[in-house]
């Protein structure tokens, strides 16, 4: 019966999606995210750094609109290099490449922030699915889809040991009314907040942790914790 409600409410959609992108992606690529960093850092050390900055800054846009090419979303978003990537066997597959993008932000001041930023690919099958008939999926069951599949992701990486420190996530509405700028601006406050961590870290106070642009509170789906997809078994196995 409980299988029944969330596959009628969709609420296993973003559940699984979380849980399939943390498994079979962010567990594995995201401790091997500060090495990458280290090492372009000791080529370029004047492109990276703030120490805090080194992590895989991760779009959530709740519209789940992804552009494939950052610079077209935003022209003072430009890609720099790609990391060293990362090769595995992976399901078959001989050699599976891993890899990140760094991209060099220019803020309002015509600063230049460098960071490794990516989309949260899971976010395309959301809209995909809101297009397709066959899944019946209306505007607004896509949005609490995003929510929900943010709010669980979230959960998912404070409880992980190996991705602690490892990734920012960013999660954003867009404006109504288009403005040209808006995604570097996000992006670029938070990394200033990593940026005040880090001196706060320095001089040996306690630093403040921001919370995102949007945080869980802001993301209340006003879901009770019975609707909630449930495992399988309640034994704690």
């Amino acid at each position: 019966e409980m299988s029944e409600m969330s596959e009628r409410s969709k609420q296993n959609v973003a559940h699984g999606l979380a849980w399939s992108y943390y498994v079979g992606y962010l567990k594995i690529v995201l401790p091997r995210v500060k090495k990458s960093m280290e090492e372009f850092s000791r080529a370029n050390p004047n492109l990276l750094a703030c120490r805090k900055t080194w992590r895989l800054h991760i779009l959530v846009p709740l519209s789940c609109d992804v552009c494939d090419e950052l610079e077209k979303a935003d022209s003072n978003i430009q890609y720099v290099t790609d990391l060293t990537e990362t090769t595995l066997a992976r399901a078959g597959t001989k050699k599976r490449v891993y890899k990140h993008s760094l991209y060099a932000i220019r803020d309002e001041e015509n600063q230049l922030w460098h960071c490794a930023v990516e989309y949260a690919t899971p976010l395309q099958s959301l809209y995909a699915m809101s297009q397709d008939e066959c899944a019946a999926f209306s505007r607004e069951q896509r949005l609490e889809q995003a929510k929900l599949f943010y709010r669980t992701l979230e959960e998912i990486l404070k409880g992980s040991k190996e991705c602690a420190d490892a990734y920012r996530l960013i999660a954003y509405e867009e404006p109504e009314e288009a403005e040209t700028h808006f995604l570097s601006r996000e992006i670029v406050w938070h990394l200033r907040q990593e940026h005040h961590e880090e001196i706060a870290v320095l001089e040996g106070s306690h630093p403040h942790t921001p919370s995102t642009a949007l945080d869980s509170a802001e993301l209340n789906l006003q879901i009770s914790v019975s609707d909630l997809p449930q495992p399988l078994r309640t034994d704690g196995f």
